[in-house]
């Protein structure tokens, strides 16, 4: 029997997320958990409209349970006498929830959770995808529980699902009207009476820096609507954090409703054993007095409250700074560096001493001063605050002084810096990452956008790898760094394409990081303390690499980067293409949060590749090639500045310094991609292959070498044989063919590729030509003339060689030689031909070849045959030889 049920004191989305789960589960009894709030035992008594199939819970046969449908709750202890049946061998349970996870969540094997503001809003899209039809009547009652939980769509819980789900709701017939009588009711003269006792008793308590107003009051008997009190008291005083403890007869009841992000009354009504969301929660207090439950309650805002933000949380750090000593000529140098515009002055141990904008220096530049030490022109009048300078005074300070970099300093030690886009950040956006870059004019568009990709992550990822991320921000926690997902991998979750190859970034020590890792995760670590990188491989071999936030430098073009310690946006910023620097934030406070900086959702959107700097492909040009293939991967197009700038590095010869094993390692990356020969025609349309080579050219000739490539790839990667081949000297083979011998040379010379390397892959292809023209004769060919042939071979080369023939015969050949003839094997052994008497020597090679042939062409089967042949052949020759010279 299935039962399908949802939380103690129901309310309208809870009676709503039964009904449409009875569309689910047509055969399903509903039942109500335990009772009813007052608003919805009203509702039965003064509908009329709507036959409800309820059963009483009395009337349920618990041993003949074998499914559990729970709705509007996942928590054990707040679905009454069900709570037994969970403890029930096999029984199938299915959840429906948009409450957040708490530690007491059921698990079931079928479940929806989505963070919406109802769970009536979950249903509403499940029965329109699936075509389920709605009475106007149920609409009404669906309507009724979205709008409830949602105060009319008003509530900041509320999500864009939520006004969907309302609008196909209205479409479906929903009744405002009605919806409207029975949320808006007068209160009664008990409840008036009530409320301005509240109003009376209310106390402020300033927890954390945030005001937050206790209410507690008795009554002798129950008033019905508490929530519909509090609410109205909320809005009346304008109080952005309640609590109400009431009393109401022999029971204890906790509401609270929150406008702040810093206060959570969900996780605040956990401790009581209630629940609900950040914004709207309540309990049913047990076990205490009402003055205890008022007590615990302050201690638990005390442990549970975040406090005000202040200067360390939005604050960027590090700071960029120079030695008062360093003449503006240099510094100029700086600030082109790391593309800032106000450089700290610091000196001894991290002492701040004052600051030097772009401006100052370039004037200085510009009267001829550039020899002067920055001390003689730095700004000392900066006003300064501490990390824990509340946001309220950053903002004064900022606005009103018109300071757009403000110092962060602790017993006078440079700490951090705030800008004016800091301050935006904080005031728009609410809690941004910490230690992002300390300059607000990296790239015109850089602002930060955020939004929370967790429902994304959770349908993308498997729970695997949810638990990894979520254990890499509480273990940059417990450090004291941030830690964000970054780059392809971010790109493709938001693309919806697997790729589990995770890149993290550390705000702090990678290195640490990674240590911490191996302690507490029983990982193992590859550190690579040069570049502040590590591989984290974990006990199951699942990998993460790991990199601490730098920003890098190129002293000349083509040349490898210079890397620094920075911070996320400057990390972010030295990447190629704007679609590559999203990050996700995994510490436990914003985890899920998807950081835009450079405008990469709009790209991905628009399905543009943008470079982020101007000076990216002559810094280093191997981008051009990514660029390319990200075009292509993803059925982009390069834009229009990207693209001028391409044409322009071409035009600069920036690839002239540029290293061949990078160009060759680029190469390999384009064969890597799904159809590698539409890349390169593209780098030969913006006349690029001239750097790999002068004579290198694409042709029709060459488009179909790599689509027969493909194919013979194809065709044995199903063959599962065991040995390998590299797909990179494979497709270069069907790059270079058209090639002179000398060019191939000069082209694989200049891709750095070793002196040995080339002796081979030139000796192979001109194998080719000759292997070639030897099947070709007119009669059949026998397996040990086929196995002569193409021995010598590599398994490269003979897949080539199949790909470039024409000829079905040859094809036949080289496909019987890879799957029967090159497996076989003599069974006879050198031992077994010493035991025949035959001396070890020259004759053992010559025989075991002669076995060979004999064997790929059938005349001997097994090592019987092989050895009847040996004394046949071998010993009979012997013993005349022997019976001539014998006296």
């Amino acid at each position: 029997m299935e039962v399908i049920t949802t939380h103690v004191n129901a309310d309208f989305d809870a009676m709503a997320s039964m009904l449409a789960a009875k569309k689910l589960y047509p055969d399903a009894m509903m039942t109500f958990s335990g009772s009813q709030e007052k608003s919805l035992r009203d509702f039965f008594v003064r509908s009329t409209f709507y036959a409800f199939d309820f059963v009483r819970i009395k009337d349920v046969d618990f041993d003949t349970v074998d499914r559990l449908i729970l709705v509007d709750i996942r928590q054990k202890d707040r679905i009454g006498p069900f709570k037994r049946l969970l403890d029930k061998p096999n029984i199938d349970v299915h959840i429906y929830d948009h409450h957040p996870d708490s530690d007491k969540d059921i698990t079931g094997s079928h479940q929806v959770i989505r963070p919406t503001g109802a769970t009536a809003t979950i249903f509403a899209k499940i029965l329109q995808e699936r075509n389920i039809p709605l009475t106007p009547d149920e609409a009404t009652i669906m309507m009724l529980g979205i709008y409830e939980d949602t105060g009319s769509l008003t509530f900041t819980s509320t999500t864009p699902e939520d006004l969907t789900a309302a609008a196909f709701l209205l479409t479906t017939g929903a009744n405002l009207n009605i919806v409207s009588d029975m949320l808006t009711q007068e209160l009664t003269a008990d409840q008036v009476q009530m409320l301005g006792e509240m109003l009376r008793n209310r106390e402020t308590h300033t927890i954390n820096g945030i005001d937050v107003t206790i209410v507690a009051i008795t009554k002798e008997s129950y008033v019905g609507d508490l929530a519909v009190l509090v609410h109205k008291i909320k809005d009346m005083e304008n109080l952005n954090v309640l609590f109400v403890l009431a009393l109401l007869g022999d029971r204890t009841y906790l509401v609270a409703r929150s406008r702040l992000e810093e206060v959570d009354v969900g996780e605040i009504a956990l401790v009581f054993g209630g629940g609900g969301h950040s914004t709207a929660a309540s309990a049913s207090v047990s076990g205490m007095t009402l003055v205890e439950a008022k007590e615990k309650l302050v201690r638990v805002l005390h442990e549970k409250v975040n406090p005000v933000r202040t200067a360390a949380e939005i604050m960027s750090f590090p700071v960029k700074s120079v030695s008062p000593d360093l003449t503006l000529r240099d510094t100029a140098e700086m600030l082109s560096r790391y593309n800032v515009n106000v450089l700290a002055v610091v000196e001894g141990d991290n002492r701040l001493i004052g600051t030097v904008s772009r401006q100052t220096i370039e004037r200085g530049l510009f009267h001829g001063i550039g020899d002067l030490p920055v001390r003689e022109l730095m700004n000392t009048e900066v006003a300064t605050i501490t990390p824990q300078t509340p946001l309220r005074d950053i903002q004064a300070l900022i606005i009103d002084r018109n300071q757009r970099f403000l110092p962060v300093v602790l017993d006078s030690r440079l700490m951090g810096a705030i800008t004016r886009t800091d301050l935006l950040r904080a005031l728009y956006y609410g809690a941004a990452p910490r230690g992002h870059s300390p300059d607000d004019e990296l790239e015109a568009g850089s602002l930060l956008r955020t939004k929370s990709v967790v429902k994304l992550m959770e349908e993308r990822l498997t729970p695997r790898i949810m638990d990894i991320l979520r254990d890499l921000g509480k273990a940059a926690d417990d450090l004291g760094f941030n830690a964000y997902a970054v780059g392809g991998f971010v790109r493709d979750l938001w693309l919806r394409r697997n790729n589990f190859d995770i890149d993290i970034v550390i705000e702090g020590d990678g290195i640490a990081f990674a240590r911490h890792l191996e302690r507490t995760a029983g990982a193992r670590v590859r550190p690579h303390e040069k570049f502040g990188t590590a591989v984290v491989v974990y006990p199951d071999g699942f990998k993460v690499d790991i990199a601490t936030a730098r920003t890098e430098y190129y002293e000349y073009p083509g040349a490898l980067p210079v890397v620094e310690g920075s911070t996320l946006k400057l990390d972010l910023y030295r990447r190629d293409f704007s679609i590559n620097t999203l990050a996700v934030k995994l510490n436990p406070r914003g985890f899920g949060t998807l950081i835009d900086f450079f405008g990469a959702i709009r790209d991905l959107k628009d399905k543009v590749i943008r470079v982020i700097q101007n000076l990216s492909f002559v810094e280093d040009p191997t981008r051009i090639f990514r660029a390319v293939r990200f075009e292509k991967r993803f059925d982009f197009s390069i834009g229009k500045q990207t693209e001028k700038l391409i044409k322009n590095a071409v035009k600069l010869n920036v690839f002239d310094r540029l290293a061949g094993i990078r160009l060759l390692s680029e190469l390999e990356l384009i064969f890597d991609e799904e159809d590698p020969y539409v890349i390169i025609e593209r780098l030969s349309s913006f006349d690029l292959l001239k750097f790999i080579h002068p004579n290198l050219k694409t042709s029709e000739q060459m488009e179909a070498r790599f689509s027969k490539v493909k194919e013979v790839r194809s065709w044995y990667d199903l063959l599962f044989l065991p040995e390998t081949y590299d797909k990179n000297s494979l497709f270069l083979f069907a790059l270079i063919w058209d090639l002179t011998v000398d060019d191939r040379k000069g082209l694989l010379a200049r891709l750095m590729i070793g002196h040995q390397d080339q002796k081979r892959m030139i000796g192979q292809l001109e194998r080719v030509t000759s292997a070639s023209r030897k099947l070709s004769v007119a009669r059949e060919l026998v397996p040990s003339e086929i196995y002569r042939i193409l021995d010598p071979l590599m398994l490269e080369t003979l897949l080539f060689m199949m790909a470039m023939s024409a000829n079905d015969t040859i094809r036949r050949y080289i496909s019987l030689f890879i799957t029967r003839l090159k497996a076989i094997r003599v069974e006879v052994t050198g031992d077994d031909l010493r035991s025949l008497g035959i001396e070890p020597g020259e004759i053992f090679s010559v025989i075991l070849n002669d076995l060979l042939l004999q064997r790929l062409d059938g005349k001997v089967t097994d090592r019987g045959s092989e050895l009847f042949y040996v004394r046949k052949t071998y010993l009979k020759e012997r013993e005349s030889v022997a019976h001539v010279i014998s006296p």
